[in-house]
């Protein structure tokens, strides 16, 4: 502590240092990181063809892939961490706009639209996000490897997801659920790396850090 008036024995103590952004924060990266692999499993599991339907995920996607992923971007960004704000966030916003996409777009397509109008549709919807997936998978080289893996197969996901979608391709719609998988379990394990560490004080699971 510095005293601000060394000669004022009763002057209050200022910190010698500046608390950091939201410091008084908890981590919210574990919870981000669980609602949007838990999201990204299930609908994975139905592109994939290991499930029929989409309907359960639906809830999933609305409110622990997309309203607490948001709000965990939001704590984030009052801890200073920008990486993490911009990436809940978005992501928090894509399972909000894919519930709705499903709900309310792609239930109501007006009759006479093609089935092509709708695939190219859902296929730019895709290629958008797979634009905002690189560019943030390429900020990870510098976080950890863990967070490599899991924005690494979430670029393959989306870009073989988009490529069916265009093409109308199952087989592609399958791969891309496969690395969707991989991408919600790499997430799952991010999360439990940080909730287990945080909780033991120490480094028990590794994230293989980068910087």
């Amino acid at each position: 502590m510095a005293n601000p008036d060394p000669t004022n024995p009763l002057s209050t103590p200022l910190p010698a240092t500046r608390p950091a952004p939201g410091s008084f924060l908890a981590d919210p990266a574990p919870l981000g990181l669980a609602g949007f692999a838990m999201t990204t499993f299930f609908l994975s599991a139905v592109n994939a063809g290991l499930l029929n339907g989409v309907d359960g995920v639906l809830a999933l996607a609305l409110v622990y892939g997309g309203i607490v992923q948001l709000l965990a971007g939001m704590w984030e960004f009052a801890r200073g961490n920008t990486f993490g704000a911009v990436a809940f966030s978005s992501y928090g916003a894509f399972w909000i706009s894919y519930w709705y996409l499903v709900t309310h777009v792609l239930s109501s397509v007006p009759s006479g639209t093609s089935p092509s109008e709708i695939n190219h549709a859902v296929g730019l919807y895709l290629l958008c996000w797979l634009i905002f997936t690189f560019y943030m998978f390429i900020s990870t080289f510098k976080l950890n490897g863990a967070l490599v893996v899991v924005f690494g197969t979430l670029v393959l996901a989306y870009l073989f997801l988009c490529i069916g979608a265009f093409g109308a391709n199952t087989g592609m719609t399958k791969v891309g659920g496969w690395c969707g998988l991989v991408c919600a379990v790499s997430a799952w394990y991010t999360s439990f790396a940080a909730v287990t560490n945080s909780t033991f004080k120490r480094s028990v699971v590794p994230v293989f850090p980068l910087a």
